[in-house]
């Protein structure tokens, strides 16, 4: 059960909300030099990280008055940072996205907040840094708990987290399909072949991670022939997606998804391949709301089952 904060307690947070939005500069009127306030540069930040959204999501992940939000929206439309688009599916939904004009917009914004971090962190010690991202991560993970929510965040690998992946693969897949252990052996060459050719401008790998764990993962590699092993002109495979079971239904697998699509439009492909089994339920139905359509599939028998592999593929021009 939780106690009632003392006052000196109270005061200890309001003191360090003070120091804190004073030290990176909240307090000024517009953000990074820029003609955007703090608001309208978070909103930016989110369209420039997301493909689409829709207001009611922004207004659900920013906890921003919807009245207030809207205002905002009519004046990003009216200076053609953001347009929409009418959902296929059901037209009462709009789905919004940044113009080319929008990106143009964010992009020194992105640039000059990356820049007074950097400033900030240097003037600290190797060892000082890393306090201080713990003492952030913690300060997250609690204030999160507070408000009933467990924050996750994406990243990129560290140290242990090439051997996470093919454990969490290997257990997850024998727990839930009864998968045996040359799964885990496939897993584990995909994954060295990754740290063996590793080509940051062309492939990436992202870990979700919550509470200081591991929950998720996955690959964009450039993909590659099967028979000649030559890479595949302006394709990308989308190779390893997982959620760990305890962290299932927060859109983690969602978000690695569009972060692959993301990144493969960044480094100039045409499109992103994917190979799965009809098995993986959940998974085909992210690939399909991600836009991936099946284009082949063909029975086969691994890792002691009789299994049909997909293909799917997600065209980017």
């Amino acid at each position: 059960m939780a106690t009632t904060a003392l006052p000196s307690r109270t005061e200890a947070v309001r003191r360090f909300n003070r120091f804190y939005t004073r030290r990176i500069g909240v307090l000024h009127e517009n953000l990074a030099a820029t003609r955007f306030s703090l608001t309208e540069s978070r909103l930016l930040w989110e369209f420039a990280h997301r493909e689409r959204t829709t207001a009611a999501e922004l207004a659900r992940d920013l906890d921003l008055d919807p009245g207030y939000l809207s205002r905002l929206l009519r004046t990003f439309k009216e200076q053609h940072l953001i347009r929409g688009e009418r959902a296929p599916d059901d037209a009462r939904h709009l789905h919004l996205s940044l113009t080319p004009n929008g990106r143009r917009a964010f992009a020194p914004l992105d640039r000059q907040s990356a820049a007074d971090v950097e400033r900030l962190l240097d003037g600290l010690a190797e060892g000082e840094q890393r306090r201080l991202l713990a003492a952030m991560a913690e300060i997250e993970t609690l204030l999160g708990r507070a408000r009933g929510a467990s924050p996750w965040l994406l990243r990129g690998p560290h140290a242990g987290d090439i051997g996470w992946v093919v454990e969490r693969h290997g257990r997850v897949y024998a727990d839930e399909y009864g998968w045996d252990l040359r799964f885990e052996s496939l897993v584990a060459r995909i994954a060295a072949d990754f740290v063996d050719r590793f080509d940051p401008a062309h492939e990436a790998c992202w870990i979700a991670e919550r509470d200081g764990s591991a929950v998720g993962c996955v690959f964009l590699v450039h993909a590659r022939d099967d028979a000649s092993g030559e890479p595949v002109a302006g394709t990308a495979q989308l190779r390893l997606l997982l959620v760990d079971p305890a962290a299932r239904g927060a859109g983690i697998g969602a978000r690695l998804v569009d972060e692959c699509e993301r990144f493969a439009r960044r480094s100039g492909y045409r499109r992103i391949v994917l190979w799965t089994n009809s098995v993986l339920v959940a998974a085909r139905a992210i690939y399909v709301k991600a836009g991936y359509r099946l284009v082949g599939s063909e029975p086969h028998e691994s890792f002691g089952h009789s299994l049909v592999g997909e293909s799917w593929e997600l065209a980017l021009d």
